[in-house]
């Protein structure tokens, strides 16, 4: 049996206890309602998820672009230059370790309960690792690629776009991935915590007033958010396959990007 069959049997297995065991009376209904009551929940008042899902997936792209694409970028500069890689990334590891989560009350006193705090926050909470991810991904690339972009006159920044990045692209997407996932996590735990609108905050409310089929119709919502996150990191890494360090495919993007730049041989 192959492990993709195997992975759907035990999906199909899960679902079919999910609404097995409660109709049967194995599970009390307020602690694991049945997966109809579960949809037909969701399904009732599907506006109102609607409304709730468009904040939530609103404040998870912002997030998204600080945490992930700041990440990239600093982890990247940091992790290329050694001073500051031996002063910087001993701090952020240090910070890395750290619960996040008990620094959200002061975000609330500083933004509010709005959008801008949740969006703050869960920037931190996926920076963190995206950037620890992508300066590790540095020390794995071949020194001889940026030596052979030194010699045709590349800028650093011209190193960090279209060396330096393309060349880590496997750590750095390993890094993406935790860091998008504790985007998700950072926003709907905050909206939970103090909020006014979103997925976490109709889980919350539901959640008082023991409404166990509502609250896991907001569980499912933000389980397919993470599983959409997840196929569309690993559609990009496919794509990048041809980046991994070391490889001929490897070698071969380098030889397309550095001409793309417009960069010449410096002996040219």
């Amino acid at each position: 049996m192959s492990s993709t069959t195997l992975r759907r049997l035990i999906i199909i297995t899960l679902v079919v206890l999910w609404e097995v065991l409660p109709r049967l009376g194995v599970i009390p209904e307020l602690f694991l309602p049945s997966l109809s009551s579960t949809l037909a929940a969701g399904w009732n008042d599907a506006a109102e998820y609607g409304q709730a899902l468009l904040v939530t997936l609103y404040e998870i792209a912002v997030a998204m672009v600080f945490a992930c694409g700041g990440g990239i970028l600093a982890g990247a500069i940091v992790g290329s230059l050694p001073r500051p890689r031996l002063l910087i990334m001993p701090m952020v590891s240090s910070l890395y370790a750290i619960p996040l989560v008990i620094l959200y009350p002061v975000f609330t006193v500083w933004l509010g309960i709005g959008s801008e705090s949740k969006i703050a926050f869960a920037s931190i909470y996926g920076f963190l690792p995206t950037m620890l991810a992508t300066a590790a991904g540095i020390q794995t690339i071949d020194p001889q690629l940026l030596l052979a972009a030194r010699s045709m006159g590349a800028t650093l920044s011209q190193r960090v776009t279209r060396v330096i990045i393309p060349a880590a692209i496997p750590t750095v997407l390993s890094g993406l991935r935790v860091g998008g996932a504790l985007v998700i996590v950072g926003v709907v735990v905050s909206e939970m915590l103090i909020s006014s609108a979103g997925i976490g905050y109709l889980i919350s409310r539901y959640r008082t007033i023991l409404e166990s089929a509502h609250v896991f119709a907001g569980v499912l919502l933000v389980l397919a958010l993470a599983v959409a996150f997840n196929l569309l990191i690993r559609l990009v890494e496919r794509r990048a396959a041809v980046w991994q360090t070391g490889t001929r495919a490897g070698r071969d993007a380098m030889a397309q990007e550095i001409p793309a730049a417009g960069l010449q041989p410096a002996n040219s």
